[in-house]
């Protein structure tokens, strides 16, 4: 059996280390899927149980690196967030010393240069003073040089790596000038303490404001935990009795004062209240909630006191659901990473290389060895895999909350990749592009049967069903008072309706009820003049459903059903973005084509079995079209798997989970194209993301191999090098952090 796991992991410094621990994972036997993400610290691991097991893919990933990790699950959320926090604490305290015992390296090598008072000392004490501030410096920092060398050591070598090589070989170089200064040898050749020293001070300063900065992109999945209460009241013997919310037991009444959260899901036994839904569906205005009206754990009663009954408690609760798929979306990755991916696989290595071969090659140009190092060394800072790692996932982190917000779920980051490559969006008829809730307008009865013959019998077939049709043929039988009859050999005809057979005037008889293709199938004769009412029915936009009784055609009834408030809308907005829209429908042709011109749609796809629609959606895909399927998530899910981006309409606390790409909590056909703007201008943030992250690299580093000194004599210091590494990544977190300013 498959199992997806979560682990958090702590001790990831680049894409490298991304790259290093998912081949390590893919080797694994059993390991069908594996996703490391930066942004998050984390990674998403479908296993094979019978194959391997929790505990070995966790050791799996610590000894691909010096990693520390933990499977996440539902009870240690805040557990995992007060590591993150300790984290970032501790990346502030490492930058904190490395400043205080760098600047006075930067006072005792540059004070004098620009003008500060400077006090007399002799050059040997100079230099002792910046070898003990820089060693301790080196020790504040030393958990770089610890992953750097353990990296080199296991022959995967990482950002840490690359900062290790550069800071050792100023350091040592400058340490061995330091004892011949000491002994009196003359030295024309600069010292590089400082070097050393700021590199690791702006490489400390640069992880503890990504570390801040990548907190923020999960703002969104915090908000949403923080929606549950801890405690709250249930009703026991009468008695108001405040318990943990882990001990809620299905079909408990629990009672919600005015501006309490409701905890879990249920349905309201007593009062009625207004209710905010805004965290969960994005509904700016809050509901009413009465008696019968399912309540959703998260949001916020209002203004009077609510009873109600748990229906949906702990990891069943639609907030929980929630949670999870938005940390799964944000673990996930776009398949536009994939080149990133490939470009860090080698990236380290290549950097080596490059700065190898700008040490040797000015060497032989005739340059000092001071002169080659000072390359060598800005060559191994200035490149940087963080930004290749966190191009992507950051913007995808921070998309997928912003649909979150919205009440538009994201599955993964391919889902957000395809959505605006969408050129054709197929819509669902019934409970889709209507309001699924149809009522019976006609009933035409023909062959010697009353209207109150045919509803009662259409009436005792239906009510075996939970068909929509089904559903306004049983209320209109009730309206009417008719009574029903008994029903054997009852049977479902996918697609086509429903068989059975009844006791009607002390006779037995057999009886076919559904859609056209039905009838004609048992052979079963529609007169002319039959066929011109129901086709004028049909043309109004009416379904008609079919009645025969051994054999003949004794009824027919005329269902309507009501169109979305925004639909028309959408389709505009849809058309105006220059997307086909089509509509696909188990329906009659006449009917299909009168509720699309109403919409102003033109692609219209009638008659179609639910499990065909699928074939439908591949036609499309053969001609050409990145094709989207909006359905209700559960009838439809052939056809939303098939489709390139599969879009689940949802309502209430009955949302699809497991259907569908994306989810619409709303039910709000305008999230649709809500939905594909979001995943057009998430991709211009990542574009612009790995342009800057390719850019910087590969401007960056040959400018630190000396590219411009033959013609500008101009030289990266390695303490620069390091100071734009660092904010290399900021500056793309900081670019993510900016679509927050978007309004959708």
């Amino acid at each position: 059996m498959d199992k997806k796991i979560i682990f958090s992991i702590s001790g990831m410094h680049c894409q490298s280390c991304v790259v290093n621990i998912e081949n390590e994972l893919k080797k694994e036997k059993g390991v069908i899927e594996a996703v490391v993400n930066l942004a998050t610290q984390e990674a998403q691991v479908t296993i094979d149980q019978s194959q391997t097991s929790v505990g070995k893919i966790k050791d799996v990933i610590e000894k691909s690196g010096d990693y520390k990790t933990e499977e996440k699950t539902d009870g240690n959320q805040d557990k995992h967030q007060m590591v993150k926090e300790k984290d970032i604490k501790k990346l502030k305290k490492r930058f904190v010393l490395t400043l205080i015992f760098g600047l006075p390296i930067l006072y005792l090598t540059m004070g004098m240069m620009i003008g500060l008072p400077f006090f007399n000392i002799t050059e040997i004490q100079s230099l002792v003073f910046q070898f003990v501030l820089t060693a301790l410096v080196i020790f504040s920092a030393f958990n770089i040089w610890k992953s750097g060398v353990k990296g080199i050591l296991r022959l995967k070598p990482n950002m840490d790596s690359l900062i290790f090589l550069g800071t050792f070989t100023a350091f040592v170089y400058s340490f061995i000038l330091t004892i011949l200064v000491t002994l009196g040898k003359t030295i024309n050749s600069p010292i590089y303490f400082e070097s050393a020293a700021l590199v690791l001070m702006f490489i400390s300063l640069g992880k503890y404001l990504e570390g801040i900065t990548k907190g923020k992109t999960s703002q969104a999945v915090k908000k949403l935990i923080g929606l549950t209460p801890k405690e709250t009241i249930v009703i026991k013997n009468g008695q108001e009795i405040k318990v943990p919310i882990s001990d809620v037991r299905l079909g408990d009444i629990i009672l919600v004062k005015p501006g309490e959260k409701i905890p879990v899901d249920g349905v309201v036994v007593w009062g009625s209240s207004f209710v905010d839904q805004a965290m969960i569906t994005g509904e700016p205005i809050p509901k009413n909630k009465k008696v019968g009206d399912e309540v959703i754990g998260g949001t916020i009663n209002k203004n009077s006191v609510l009873k109600f009954k748990a229906t949906r408690v702990g990891n069943d609760t639609m907030l929980s659901q929630i949670i999870k798929m938005v940390e799964s979306a944000m673990g996930s990755k776009a398949p536009i990473q994939a080149l990133a991916d490939k470009v860090s696989y080698y990236f380290v290595p290549v950097v080596f290389s490059i700065a190898l071969v700008a040490l040797v090659t000015w060497l032989l140009l005739g340059q000092p060895l001071s002169f080659a190092l000072e390359v060598f060394v800005a060559v191994l800072v200035i490149a940087c895999p963080c930004v290749l790692g966190l191009a992507t996932p950051t913007v995808i982190m921070m998309a997928t909350g912003m649909g979150a917000s919205k009440g538009i779920l994201i599955k993964s980051g391919r889902a957000l990749e395809i959505a605006q490559k969408v050129s054709t969006v197929v819509f669902d008829k019934t409970g889709t592009l209507t309001i699924g809730k149809p009522k019976t307008t006609d009933i035409v009865f023909l062959k010697d049967f009353s209207q109150k013959d045919v509803l009662q019998i259409a009436g005792s077939i239906e009510k075996n069903s939970q068909h929509p049709l089904a559903l306004a043929i049983i209320q209109k039988a009730k309206e009417e008072s008719v009574s029903f009859l008994d029903v054997v050999n009852f049977e479902t005809l996918d697609g086509k309706g429903l068989s059975g057979k009844i006791n009607f005037n002390n006779q037995e008889a057999s009886v076919l009820l559904g859609n056209r293709r039905l009838i004609t199938e048992n052979n079963i004769a529609i007169s002319q003049e039959e066929n011109i009412e129901i086709e004028k029915l049909e043309t109004n936009g009416k379904t008609t459903v079919l009645l025969a009784i051994d054999q003949k055609l004794i009824g027919v009834i005329a269902i309507a059903d009501t169109l979305k408030e925004n639909s028309k809308k959408a389709v505009e907005l849809l058309q105006k973005a220059g997307k086909k829209v089509a509509i696909i429908t188990g329906d009659n042709k006449r009917a299909a084509t009168a509720i699309a011109k109403e919409l102003g749609i033109d692609i219209v796809i009638a008659e179609v079995l639910p499990q065909d629609k699928a074939n439908e959606v591949k036609k499309l895909q053969q001609q050409g079209e990145v094709v989207a399927m909006v359905g209700d998530g559960i009838n439809d899910s052939p056809a939303l798997a098939q489709a390139d981006l599969g879009i689940a309409l949802g309502s209430g606390t009955d949302i699809a989970m497991e259907t569908g790409d994306i989810i619409l909590v709303k039910d709000n056909l305008l999230d649709v194209v809500l939905a594909i703007s979001l995943s057009k201008y998430t991709f211009s943030k990542i574009k612009q993301n790995l342009f800057w992250a390719f850019g910087y690299n590969v401007l960056g580093i040959p400018i630190a191999a000396g590219v411009l000194y033959s013609f500008t004599g101009f030289l990266l210091s390695p303490a620069i090098a390091a100071l734009a590494m660092a904010f290399s990544s900021v500056s793309v977190v900081l670019n993510s952090l900016s679509m927050k300013r978007k309004k959708l």
